[in-house]
């Protein structure tokens, strides 16, 4: 009897929650576009904000705290 081949178990995918605030009118532009595309607002809201976040997972920021002298009156020179 052959044996069935198993599917290699993947790691569950993390999900984290963000909370976002928008007016009245936004919503209901919002449900309305949703509703238009027969989809859902999580997933209009996903597609819109893919491209922005595809491609920064792994940079690096780096932070200065190095005060900048917005006027030179007193410059020496």
């Amino acid at each position: 009897m052959p044996r069935k081949k198993s599917k290699k178990s993947r790691k569950p995918t993390k999900f984290k929650t963000i909370t976002i605030k928008v007016t009245a009118k936004q919503k209901k532009s919002l449900v309305n576009f949703a509703k238009s595309r027969r989809t859902t607002t999580n997933k209009v809201i996903k597609k819109a904000i893919r491209p922005l976040l595809q491609n920064y997972a792994g940079l690096e920021v780096t932070s200065t705290s190095t005060k900048v002298n917005q006027l030179a009156l007193f410059e020496q020179e």
